[in-house]
């Protein structure tokens, strides 16, 4: 088991993986650390799926083309969750809110869902997994996912995370540093030395996408992350929440 120190400093992203099972005793603690997430009210306003379907993994697939999700061992679905409290306040009488008709609602089970998403990335890189997060499953044909999910009113996709024995140990990525991302007591007003220090993190992006191992690009940090904005403005989410019973009005 890695120490907490080299758990969170040395997570790369894994997208190929060896055939090798993963041990129960190990999706176990990976299960233990999930439900121990801190959650909003103590509300735990998530589920996960746990794909182990090999043909189910390849329908994902096709949807996808990502290819971490078939050559995965384990596939793990987090999802908003109001279904579960739905069901038991109908069992005892109880009136629901309409909470998911809110942003509020809408926000809490992507962040709790998400929170227990980092618990099994951590979980998992501490046992000595590879993982890697697709956001895209949550995007790719919302419907589908939930068709073949068979996933009920109050539940949808936030995000999925593909677990295995890593086939490849990929190089760090760089990440902002420090004064980017940490503002003391308020946001900075200084923007012109954070254009500064932004532009030399987009040189260090563009340098790191240009010598890496495993296959290299002329990216830059700013302009390729703008034109997944670009993509994602085609995304019809909010028809997908609204078919989901998420029929957010304020």
């Amino acid at each position: 088991m890695k120490d907490v120190k080299n758990t969170l400093l040395e997570r790369t992203s894994v997208r190929r993986y060896e055939r090798e099972a993963i041990p129960e005793e190990t999706m176990e603690f990976i299960f233990k650390a999930v439900e121990n997430t801190p959650t909003s009210y103590n509300g735990q306003q998530f589920s996960v799926i746990d794909i182990s379907d090999q043909a189910l993994k390849e329908e994902l697939y096709a949807l996808t083309n990502q290819k971490q999700l078939k050559t995965c061992n384990r596939l793990l679905i987090f999802c908003s969750d109001y279904n579960k409290i739905s069901l038991l306040a109908k069992k005892k009488g109880l009136t629901v809110p309409p909470f998911t008709d809110t942003m509020d609602g809408v926000t809490i089970g992507i962040i709790d869902a998400s929170l227990a998403m980092m618990s099994a990335v951590v979980a998992a890189e501490a046992a000595g997994l590879g993982s890697n997060c697709v956001g895209y499953l949550r995007t790719v044909d919302p419907a589908k996912v939930a068709e073949l999910l068979k996933l009920p009113k109050g539940v949808f996709v936030v995000c999925g995370l593909a677990l295995g024995v890593p086939r490849e140990h990929p190089d760090l990525k760089p990440k902002q540093p420090t004064s980017l991302v940490f503002h003391k007591n308020h946001y900075r007003q200084d923007d012109d030395k954070m254009i500064e220090e932004l532009e030399a993190y987009d040189e260090v992006v563009k340098h790191y996408n240009a010598t890496r191992s495993g296959g290299t690009s002329t990216n830059d940090w700013v302009a390729h992350i703008l034109d997944y904005y670009y993509h994602a403005m085609d995304y019809r989410i909010l028809d997908y929440l609204k078919a989901q019973g998420y029929d957010v009005k304020r």
